[in-house]
């Protein structure tokens, strides 16, 4: 057993005021692992202190002396690579390819923003205007569950990029991966009050982080419903956010796409950190003129996904995070069976062989429309929607007839029509036919998706404010 019971505050592990106890569980046995002592409002106050009294230093520093802070935060991380896969393995149960992506991921973004900063035009000459790009204020940071260190790191090492402090809410479900990373950070030498860490509730800390004054910028990854109480207590002193919320992806299949090349792109999109992802692909639209070859197709490919835990190399879908996430999931596959869908994979249950963990059996469903809710709402775990359409206008029109707008797929052969394709797609990312991802490439969505960027040079903006120096 894990027994967490500090939080990190002005540079130093300290006890929280906080007495309230989470426990923690091994996603993969529902085994008891850990418990985490939470923090309360006034540990967030405490942190807010920290972070205020440390941003005048980190506003004056130049950006090549926060590119140097960021490659030694870089290379701490990939020091601990092991340390914290393990952590990751265990708290969370991700497929291995996925944890050692997101781990690898985490030590990246460092990078990625060193060279940010390093390019980055902080001061511009606009006519006879001195144009002065300068961070906004002390940063607050909310980070969900379903890739706890990658998202600390990120959110990170943007404010840092941008020359400002930062206090960061956790998924309180993610305690352990949390104490390893902030370890790590810690060791890295990072400057006094620079980063604090608040384990607690949503509705505790981040509640405070979200209406105390002394936060100039929120950055918030997680639900549409969560972000959008965040927007109203932000609005109260101007808050500047950016939000990253849910997703409902379309992959659009067009009539040309080759399907021994396209199948495991759809299959890895949809079934992306085990369908715990905001851009899993789970709308996968598919034209009438293939639906005979495509739906027996997309049925053997599916079937093929290995269910299991993270030491299995093998595994392509993990277990969901908590029993409440599991039962998220079932309720989901039930409804969509008493809309009319019919399931072409999978069902409801565990996998076959497994009888403990929150394991789901990865699910397809076909005679889908777009007005069901298995169609529209995010289910956030291995479930599948097939719906068919009969020509590009009606694919195009289903993709975009959704609330959500993050990630988007395209699969054929044609580039050019690929292209024209996306540019009629209401998404904040298309990606053609499961390219690699551009690390300086901005994320984020339209409508209920979200709010701003985040990533290179649009990222960094969005913790900066320009200041017009006149004469």
């Amino acid at each position: 057993m894990k027994i967490i019971d500090q939080i990190y505050i002005d540079g130093a592990f300290v006890t929280p005021e906080g007495t309230e106890r989470f426990a923690l569980f091994n996603p993969a046995t529902e085994e008891q692992i850990g418990e985490v002592r939470l923090g309360n409002a006034e540990d967030a106050k405490k942190a807010i202190a920290a972070a205020r009294r440390a941003f005048p230093a980190m506003r004056r520093t130049t950006p090549s002396e926060r590119v140097v802070l960021l490659h030694r935060l870089r290379d701490a991380v990939l020091a601990d690579r092991d340390r914290l896969i393990a952590a990751m393995s265990e708290e969370y149960g991700a497929p291995q390819s996925f944890i050692t992506a997101s781990i690898a991921h985490a030590a990246q973004v460092f990078d990625e923003a060193a060279k940010t900063a390093a390019s980055f035009a902080f001061t511009r000459q606009i006519g006879t205007t001195e144009v002065v790009m300068e961070p906004v204020g002390v940063a607050a940071a909310i980070t969900p569950w379903n890739s706890d260190i990658s998202f600390i790191c990120t959110k990170l090492a943007t404010a840092l990029a941008a020359g400002t402090s930062i206090v960061i809410k956790p998924s309180e479900m993610s305690a352990i991966q949390t104490q390893a990373i902030v370890e790590t950070l810690h060791g890295a030498g990072l400057p006094r009050g620079v980063l604090n860490v608040v384990n607690g509730y949503g509705q505790v800390v981040g509640e405070e982080l979200s209406h105390n004054p002394g936060i100039a910028k929120i950055s918030f990854t997680g639900s549409t419903a969560t972000g959008r109480a965040i927007l109203r207590g932000a609005s109260e002193s101007f808050k500047r956010v950016t939000l990253e919320l849910g997703g409902k992806g379309p992959q659009i299949v067009l009539d040309d796409a080759n399907l021994d090349e396209a199948l495991p792109h759809i299959v890895t999109s949809a079934f992306r950190n085990s369908g715990q992802a905001c851009i899993a692909g789970t709308r996968v639209l598919i034209p009438e003129s293939r639906k005979a070859e495509i739906l027996p197709r997309l049925a053997e490919a599916f079937a093929a996904v290995q269910v299991g835990a993270a030491d299995d190399p093998s595994v392509g879908v993990g277990p969901m995070v908590s029993a409440k996430q599991w039962e998220r999931v079932q309720s989901y596959i039930q409804l969509a069976q008493d809309e009319g869908a019919a399931v072409l994979v999978g069902g409801a249950g565990r996998p076959e062989g497994i009888e403990r963990g929150w394991f789901v059996r990865p699910t397809v469903f076909v005679d889908v429309t777009n007005d069901m809710r298995i169609a529209r709402e995010e289910v956030f775990g291995p479930v599948v929607s097939v719906i068919s359409y009969r020509d590009e206008d009606e694919a195009i029109a289903l993709a975009n007839d959704t609330d959500y707008g993050l990630q988007a797929y395209i699969l054929g052969s044609d580039e050019n029509r690929m292209r024209r394709i996306a540019k009629e797609l209401i998404s904040g990312r298309v990606v053609l036919n499961e390219a690699a991802p551009d690390a300086q490439a901005p994320f984020g969505g339209f409508k209920h998706s979200g709010i701003g960027r985040e990533f290179g040079a649009f990222g960094l903006e969005a913790f900066l404010e320009p200041k017009a120096i006149i004469g």
